[in-house]
């Protein structure tokens, strides 16, 4: 097999890519399937850190829409991510794949802490990083979790499984003339107001010059395509790329 040609890659999950079909809690053949994949993307040598979202048990901004205090709600968002951590660690330390969960919130009992200097030695020694609990830090999402992450670990590309197969200028599943695109810029992504991950995220993420690869991940097999360099979805990243 060729080369893969990414070495330490950022894997972002939404905590609905778990939920599947059924679009709440966690399904188990989705766990299976997404563990497959990323133990298949580690035996290749490839570095994998996994930030995965909570909104399959709860979103903190619907949670405030409906009166809730807001930093509360994005706690308790915090504390469904570390749930979804802990189902992916499993189901990938049931496919022989190392793995630790490293939270911005200190929970000894289930996670380590996120220490920069021990995720990067976890990776270094074999190990998938998941990490949990987002940045620690109300009014912040998971998008901005993953671009903070990255760029804190020197990955060099961010991986963002979606339900649908890129960027597309509106909602694909319900605009069927909707337009995919197959590369934008960072200022694109702004300038449109693309969904690909929040404005934080967006800028962070060409701050450090950290391309995104948007893909979909009901296609089995799209994790290490994307990894290998494959063009698939739609590629993000500076003008002159």
């Amino acid at each position: 097999m060729e080369t893969p040609r990414y070495s330490r890659i950022v894997l972002k999950l939404s905590g609905e890519a778990l939920a599947g079909e059924q679009g709440y809690g966690i399904v188990h053949t989705m766990l299976e399937s997404i563990a497959e994949q990323v133990t298949e993307v580690r035996q290749l040598g490839v570095q994998v850190a996994l930030v995965v979202g909570g909104g399959n048990i709860w979103r903190g901004i619907a949670g405030s829409s409906q009166g809730m205090d807001r930093a509360t709600a994005d706690y308790m968002g915090m504390l469904a991510t570390v749930m979804n951590a802990l189902a992916l660690q499993d189901a990938l330390e049931k496919n022989g794949s190392d793995t630790r969960v490293l939270s911005a919130i200190e929970m000894r009992q289930v996670a380590e802490p996120y220490i920069r200097r021990r995720a990067i030695r976890h990776m270094e020694k074999g190990r998938i990083v998941i990490f949990a609990a987002g940045t620690g830090n109300p009014y912040f999402s998971t998008d901005t979790t993953a671009a903070l992450r990255a760029a804190e670990i020197e990955a060099e590309v961010i991986l963002m499984a979606k339900r649908v197969d890129g960027v597309y200028d509106s909602d694909p599943l319900k605009n069927p003339k909707a337009q995919k695109f197959e590369r934008l810029s960072y200022l694109d992504v702004l300038s449109k107001g693309l969904g690909v991950m929040d404005s934080t995220a967006t800028s962070l993420c060409m701050d450090n010059n950290l391309p995104l690869i948007v893909f979909d991940l009901n296609q089995t097999g799209n994790i290490l395509r994307a990894v290998m360099g494959e063009m698939i979805g739609t590629y993000v990243g500076r003008e002159s790329e």
